[in-house]
């Protein structure tokens, strides 16, 4: 006779794989997290940020109406956001105070994308490592149990170092989780810091060419 198809068999021969491939699907997913933290600490490293005098004296050239002077102080840092912004508002200001703060929203805006980038994965593994340690623990536990079922001489002994093997998974799974979760939370803060900075400096930069709009207005 023809054998039967019976679904709880064929999944128990997909179980019966092991925790083995669950961890080396751990591992290569905390070599990518790890990759993606250094690659944005490099990244938010290199973001300058401007001093505060250099801030002043940006906000002083405005109000003597300097603005080529202006432009060359903040390109002289072109890694800082700040300057980036202060320098795209500039570049808009023949257009009016609503035109400035149209152009810095859009540009910070595309910048964000570059802040985040990355993030979403470090996000992704800190929530989801710890299940799929789970369940190679669950896999190995129930690898243990069937060698038991196959060989009671065995004893507890099968089933508790088979068990023990399992819990290695769960272990791994944390292990890529928490460096994870501390790296988002740490970036989530640098970004949320650089983006107020440059909010700031659009207000500077509005607050500097006020004279400029209050003599067009008139």
């Amino acid at each position: 006779m023809e054998k039967q198809f019976n679904i709880v068999e064929e999944l128990l021969q997909m179980t019966l794989l092991g925790t083995e491939w669950v961890l080396w699907l751990l591992i290569i997913l905390s070599v990518v997290s790890i990759a993606i933290a250094v690659e944005r600490m490099w990244y938010f490293l290199r973001q300058g940020r401007l001093k505060q005098e250099v801030i002043e004296d940006f906000y002083g050239r405005l109000r003597s109406r300097d603005y080529t002077g202006a432009s060359e102080l903040v390109s002289n840092y072109p890694n800082s956001l700040e300057a980036k912004v202060a320098l795209e508002g500039l570049n808009h200001r023949e257009g009016g105070l609503g035109s400035i703060q149209e152009a810095t929203t859009a540009y910070l805006l595309r910048q964000r994308k570059m802040l985040d980038r990355g993030l979403v994965v470090l996000a992704t593994l800190g929530n989801n490592a710890p299940f799929i340690g789970l369940f190679g623990t669950v896999l190995g536990i129930i690898k243990a149990f069937h060698d038991l079922g196959t060989n009671p001489a065995g004893g507890a002994q099968v089933v508790m170092a088979g068990i023990s093997e399992a819990l290695v998974a769960t272990a791994i799974g944390l292990l890529v989780a928490i460096p994870a979760v501390i790296a988002f939370n740490y970036f989530q803060r640098q970004i949320k810091v650089i983006a107020t900075d440059a909010q700031a400096m659009v207000s500077t930069l509005v607050a500097g060419l006020g004279d400029d709009f209050n003599s067009k207005g008139k």
